[in-house]
């Protein structure tokens, strides 16, 4: 596959067959997200394949708390939500069949290795994430290409400590997001909708007309 057609089309998927993915499959896709940048080449990014169906109904059972405060704050307005009332419905049957997707995959990283050089700004530190989150999208762009549909999300990392004593992560750990995988039950996209290049880029300073296309 074409990489700019996969990061075209790799959209969040919500809908999953039944059908269990193998090993091999997320071997191939493992060894695209470990060539992902870090810092200092630390490789400070590490995967926990969970499949047990008790294991994921706990994870389902600690998302769906605050999902539904989430999706209750969404439907009255108070959260912008693209696509509204359509993208909703598919992210609350997403959220209440957890449990039924073939795998989840929690992505965690060793603190020691993250070079955080934001901590002291008035804002959420997310410079540490620069050395985590290009592996991850490795990971979901690979998975496109082998045919698997992803989710990724970050509403189990405020069960941080509990999920790290369920699967046993150990100290110096953190858990940065869990993707949920499987062969979707409904077709690719065949292009994400997102706005124009030319609100989001501008030349030498903020908010100047754009870069030529």
């Amino acid at each position: 596959m074409d990489l700019v057609e996969a990061i075209e089309s790799a959209g969040t998927c919500r809908f999953y067959k039944s059908d269990p993915v193998p090993d091999s499959v997320l071997s191939k896709a493992f060894d695209a997200a470990r060539f992902g940048p870090q810092g200092g080449n630390r490789q400070p990014v590490r995967w926990v394949v969970v499949r047990d169906p008790a294991t994921k109904t706990q994870l389902k059972l600690w998302y769906l708390q605050p999902w539904r405060a989430y999706i209750a704050n969404a439907r009255k307005g108070a959260i912008s939500f693209s696509g509204a009332s359509r993208l909703l419905d598919a992210a609350d049957h997403f959220a209440n069949h957890l449990d039924e997707v073939p795998a989840i995959v929690v992505v965690c990283a060793e603190i020691a290795s993250l070079h955080v050089t934001d901590p002291d700004f008035d804002r959420p530190s997310v410079v540490g994430g620069a050395s985590i989150y290009p592996s991850v999208q490795n990971f979901l762009l690979a998975c496109r290409a082998l045919g698997l549909g992803t989710a990724l999300t970050t509403l189990l990392c405020a069960f941080e400590p509990q999920v790290k004593d369920l699967l046993s992560i150990p100290a110096g750990f953190l858990t940065a997001a869990h993707i949920a995988i499987g062969y979707p039950a409904r077709p690719f996209p065949k292009k994400l909708q997102r706005h124009p290049v030319e609100g989001m880029v501008f030349a030498e300073k903020f908010g100047t007309p754009p870069i030529a296309k």
